[in-house]
């Protein structure tokens, strides 16, 4: 699956979700419609967009709108971040800051509604959408393992994330990530 049909595919079940609907059953429901090869492309191409946040300053970025985060908690935010969209995607790679800007976390950050960024289910998705159409006689990670064999698209090694810092130094949120800083952190330091 290539890129623009990656997002097109976000984009229509963004819409699908529109009044109510969760984000990741509609997702399931525009993948279970394909075939399984197409799925098991649209999760390699998840992958490869849910490693390109995986950051310091985009971890610094989940820890200051999650009032912390673990392991677990920056997988969840990075398919959240997938879940926001193209537009909003490239701008946290760009500039994790920029999630400042994003409607949801300002209305979060002065607790009058919670953003989903941590979105957990976003993750299962293609397994999801593969075991609806392929039932109980092939597993989906299998075949997403086959297909990176066939197409030499393994593992690559590790990932730089940049320069590691301590998201518990106030001072230093806020010189890195100065607009989220201002919406999350108390004007008082440690």
């Amino acid at each position: 699956m290539d890129i623009d049909e990656f997002w097109q595919t976000i984009a229509a079940a963004q819409g699908d979700a529109r009044g109510g609907r969760p984000f990741h059953e509609a997702l399931v429901d525009r993948l279970a419609v394909r075939p399984r090869e197409e799925i098991v492309r649209y999760a390699l191409r998840f992958e490869q967009l849910h490693d390109g946040l995986e950051r310091w300053d985009v971890w610094a970025a989940a820890y200051l709108i999650g009032g912390g985060c673990s392991d677990d908690g920056f997988t969840d935010f990075r398919a959240g971040v997938i879940g926001l969209g193209r537009e909003w995607y490239e701008r946290v790679v760009a500039h994790p800051d920029d999630l400042a800007e994003h409607p949801g976390v300002k209305a979060d950050a002065v607790g009058s509604a919670d953003v989903d960024l941590f979105y957990e289910e976003i993750n299962y998705v293609a397994d999801r959408a593969f075991a609806r159409t392929a039932g109980d006689d092939e597993d989906f990670y299998s075949a997403l393992e086959s297909h990176q064999i066939s197409q030499d698209e393994g593992e690559t090694g590790s990932v730089d994330m940049g320069e590691d810092f301590d998201f518990d130094d106030d001072e230093e949120m806020r010189q890195r990530l100065p607009r989220l800083a201002a919406l999350y952190l108390r004007n008082d330091s440690k």
